[in-house]
């Protein structure tokens, strides 16, 4: 890899669904970012 290229990243904002309307996720009370870190994704219809 060229050592001369130099990556930059930006930060990704993650905006989930609470009571109904979509939020950013770093808004959100500590109970809540504690409550979505344990959270499960589920792949429904997929044998």
């Amino acid at each position: 890899m060229d050592q001369t290229k130099i990556l930059k990243r930006q930060p990704c904002e993650i905006f989930s669904r609470i009571v109904g309307y979509l939020r950013p996720i770093s808004q959100w009370n500590d109970g809540k970012q504690q409550e979505f870190e344990q959270r499960k994704t589920y792949i429904i219809g997929k044998k």
